[in-house]
């Protein structure tokens, strides 16, 4: 009877918070990757940091990037938003619960990135205070592992390439992304599906084409593909809807899914058979787990995508996984793939039949090495009440 007791106290808690940090970030990536707008060679990142007077904490790393070519959030206007605008709604409210962030953020149109950032890093916050991982806060499933795939980059020539896809399948990912644009495409799907023929294999254009390249796009429907992510422009529906009935290829759509709505009306006009879900695309995990009730409504299935995270968002996704309908496997691949040196301890690992543990410790579940986030750290500001 006193646990009973004790858990429903932790439940109804109040937070509020009283310092917010914010930090920007960079380091060095293994590799360089490359897809259909630039390559990067470093992660360049902000990371949000909230605390309570009594010591609770939680983190919210940001998936804007420096420039504005993903979506037109970059670190900098992440940062504008939090500091002007979010942060003072988070100090003058006591949170019973972290999906209060979405009606506290509603009047703020768009910057779905930054508030994603806050969102999440008080859903660890409260996931930390209760003493309970981030999937039980989530309302998760209790799953010991989820199956990772992995995104690789577009190369310099199709051996390249192929050589990659080698070490990948030999490190025991179940499901294999390869960037494609415009003159690399077809040639490289064909290649991969020669020497593999049996992976599970998916596309990604990053709105590389318009519908003028219908008749490319339909030449992939030979290659047995799971999908093909985002052809079309970043900011469209309707001409996505008019694309699928012309492949037999799901499309699957990222960038153009920034809102439950958004993706309500996808499915409502055929747009896509597949959503990518990414909480920091969509404006965080409150609105993941909306998007992903939508689409179990229609029985489409959803991943969760990467944005080349450290540990700490890495772990984020994972957490996001435990939700029922994330059946496919996500980009959550191992730190050690594009890190020397995480942020977190132990890293994220895969294991040879592909799955990545779920963490069961408090929030986040791994412990933050704060030594190596302040080597990585170039900027940092704070606010308290």
């Amino acid at each position: 009877m006193r646990e009973v007791r004790t858990r429903r106290l932790e439940v109804n808690m109040k937070l509020r918070v009283v310092r917010i940090e914010l930090r920007h970030l960079k380091m060095p990536l293994r590799f360089r990757f490359e897809t259909s707008f630039g390559a990067v060679t470093e992660k360049s990142f902000l990371l949000a940091r909230v605390f309570t007077a009594d010591g609770a904490e939680g983190v919210g790393e940001c998936v804007a990037e420096v420039d504005p070519y993903y979506l037109p959030e970059t670190n900098g206007t992440v940062a504008h938003v939090i500091r002007d605008f979010l942060s003072p709604r988070v100090f003058a409210h006591t949170f019973e619960s972290p999906a209060e962030t979405d009606a506290l953020f509603a009047e703020i149109r768009g910057h779905e990135m930054a508030k994603a950032t806050l969102e999440m890093a008080i859903w660890d916050l409260f996931a930390n205070a209760r003493g309970e991982s981030l999937t039980a806060t989530l309302g998760g499933e209790a799953k010991a592992a989820i199956p990772a795939g992995v995104s690789i980059g577009l190369q310099g020539s199709v051996e390249a390439l192929l050589e990659r896809v080698r070490v990948e399948v030999a490190a025991g990912y179940r499901r294999i992304k390869i960037k494609i644009k415009p003159g690399k495409d077809v040639d490289l799907v064909r290649a991969i599906r020669r020497e593999f023929p049996a992976i599970r294999l998916m596309v990604d254009a990053n709105s590389a084409y318009t519908l003028a390249d219908a008749k490319t796009l339909r030449e992939l429907d030979d290659f047995d593909l799971m999908m093909i992510e985002q052809p079309l422009a970043w900011n469209d529906i309707v001409e996505h809807g008019r694309l699928q009935p012309m492949l037999k290829t799901p499309i699957c759509l990222d960038e153009s899914i920034t809102s439950d709505a958004a993706a309500r009306s996808a499915l409502s006009i055929g747009a896509c058979r597949i959503i990518n879900i990414k909480a920091g695309r969509v404006g965080g995990l409150l609105n993941s787990k909306r998007i992903q009730a939508s689409c179990a409504e229609r029985s489409i299935p959803v991943w969760c995508g990467g944005m080349l995270e450290s540990g700490i968002g890495r772990l984020a996704n994972v957490h996001l996984q435990t939700l029922p309908g994330f059946t496919l496997p996500g980009d959550t691949s191992a730190s050690a793939r594009y890190f020397e040196e995480d942020l977190i301890e132990p890293g994220v690992v895969v294991d040879a039949n592909g799955l990545i543990n779920v963490p069961k410790g408090p929030g986040l579940g791994h412990e933050i090495v704060w030594s190596r986030v302040d080597r990585a750290t170039v900027h940092r500001e704070a606010w308290t009440t």
